[in-house]
């Protein structure tokens, strides 16, 4: 039994010891996630009873995992940006190589993304990657400030530091050192000097404002809370105008990107955080919809810029585990890559290589290793199922080979999902329940700087009613 293992036995006597026989301890705590905006759609969002614990060694190794795999991933993206061949390597639609084309006004590929990753024992493996936005965040730090102080967590804390991780102030400093890098160049072009960075001036450009009013752009879901009102409400704690909007409720004239209805319409919009993947928006919008002309003009800041799409697409991987483009990428990320990133390939006929050499036909060999590969869409948003090879019999796998070859696939080495013992209150009783925990670092600027866990009976993006975040703390034993 390993020190964790321990922990967690430890933690779960203290569940089931007389003083926490009566369960309103777990009422009062699921009164309080409530009262704290900790629910959506009418669920709590941990229907846990204890964290997600992780050692320090863990944390310290997905931090230096999680860095090295996001500078690579931003190195792949700016060689795909200057590579038609490599672009269309991403199975990219015209829209989104438009889209990616345009330059954001920053440097950043992306200022905040999240990892998804299985911690087993001294080793992780990285299930996806997500620029697109953050999931989880400002929800699990709600929950870590709930959780350290409620009684079993207290009685716990005896024995064992746990250390809190994360934040919403982290997300907040990312999206000012963007805006400030975007008003830096939007001034250089401003007064006709270029924007300092080897680009042409923009003609008609404005210079932003010193502190931004900011938009938080999603569609909204009409079931329940959304995550980002817990941001609103902190951005605006800390002085800055913030509403949340839909593309519905933008206007672009004479150079400045305004709101249309809202609580507040007519707010001039300086920093907009994208909740919209680019799949979604090019849906409903055509790239004349004012959000796309302010962007081009630069007369917004957007993040992340529409060129993060570029990372969030499962062929992402496909190019970073393709040695030949890699050879030349540092050490530290080449071998993060190949002992973390899931081997991944574009599904289509033909040649490839594989980590023992090469594949002479791509879709037979998918055929033939249906136990140890999974078929996955390329983009997220859809409705194309994922195929895990060995929840299907050899009939069901060939139909969804030849399903994988009508969109956008790609084929990945599966991870078997990481399972433990989460206890939950299940009709007025304490229950303990086999949970698949999928770890989801989140950083920005390029550095980890926060982690949530979800805990699920299937992974993230299958409803189950014993489903949802679990704070996550770092363990240490007291001495």
């Amino acid at each position: 039994m390993t020190q964790l293992d321990e922990a967690i036995s430890r933690y779960h006597r203290i569940l089931e010891s007389a003083p926490y026989r009566d369960l309103q301890w777990v009422k009062n705590l699921q009164d309080e996630m409530e009262a704290r905006q900790l629910s959506a759609g009418g669920r709590l969002l941990c229907p846990f009873l204890r964290p997600n614990f992780v050692t320090q060694k863990q944390y310290d190794n997905l931090v230096k995992t999680g860095e090295a795999l996001i500078s690579a991933i931003d190195r792949m993206l700016h060689l795909a940006l200057a590579s038609p061949q490599l672009l269309t390597r991403m199975q990219l639609l015209p829209a989104e190589k438009m889209l990616a084309a345009i330059d954001p006004g920053y440097e950043l590929s992306e200022v905040s993304a999240q990892l998804d990753l299985q911690i087993q024992n001294g080793s992780l493996h990285v299930m996806q990657y997500n620029s697109d936005a953050l999931t989880g965040a400002a929800w699990s730090e709600g929950l870590s400030d709930l959780f350290f102080d409620c009684p079993p967590v207290k009685e716990f804390r005896r024995r064992y530091n746990l250390t809190r991780v994360g934040g919403k102030k982290h997300f907040l400093h990312a999206l000012m050192k963007a805006y400030k890098m975007f008003a830096t160049r939007a001034a250089h072009a401003a007064n006709g000097n270029g924007n300092g960075n080897g680009h042409a001036a923009v003609p008609g450009a404005v210079v932003p404002a010193k502190k931004p009013n900011i938009a938080i752009l999603e569609f909204r879901d009409p079931t329940g809370r959304s995550e980002y009102e817990i941001y609103r409400d902190y951005f605006r704690h800390e002085g800055y105008q913030t509403e949340i909007l839909t593309p519905d409720q933008l206007e672009y004239r004479n150079g400045v990107l305004r709101s249309t209805s809202g609580p507040k319409p007519g707010m001039e919009i300086n920093l907009i955080y994208r909740r919209i993947s680019a799949h979604e928006f090019l849906l409903r919008f055509t790239l004349n919809h004012p959000l796309v002309q302010a962007y081009r003009d630069r007369a917004v800041c957007i993040v992340n810029s529409f060129r993060s799409e570029l990372s969030h697409k499962k062929a992402m991987f496909a190019l970073l585990t393709d040695d030949t483009l890699t050879a030349k990428f540092p050490i530290l990320e080449r071998k993060a890559i190949k002992e973390h990133l899931p081997w991944t390939r574009v599904v289509k006929a033909g040649k490839t290589t594989g980590r023992e050499g090469v594949i002479d036909d791509m879709l037979d060999y998918i055929r033939k290793n249906r136990e140890t590969l999974v078929l996955r869409p390329n983009d997220d948003y859809g409705d194309l199922q994922t195929y895990v090879g060995y929840e299907h019999d050899e009939a069901s796998w060939n139909r969804a080979v030849r399903e994988s070859q009508l969109s956008p696939y790609v084929v990945q080495e599966s991870v078997k999902p990481v399972r433990t013992l989460f206890p939950l209150m299940t009709y007025g009783h304490l229950e303990f329940k086999e949970m698949q925990v999928d770890v989801q670092p989140q950083a920005f600027l390029g550095k980890v700087a926060g982690c949530s866990s979800y805990v699920s009976q299937s992974g993230p993006g299958n409803y189950s009613p014993a489903a949802g975040f679990a704070p996550t703390f770092i363990i240490d034993p007291k001495n």
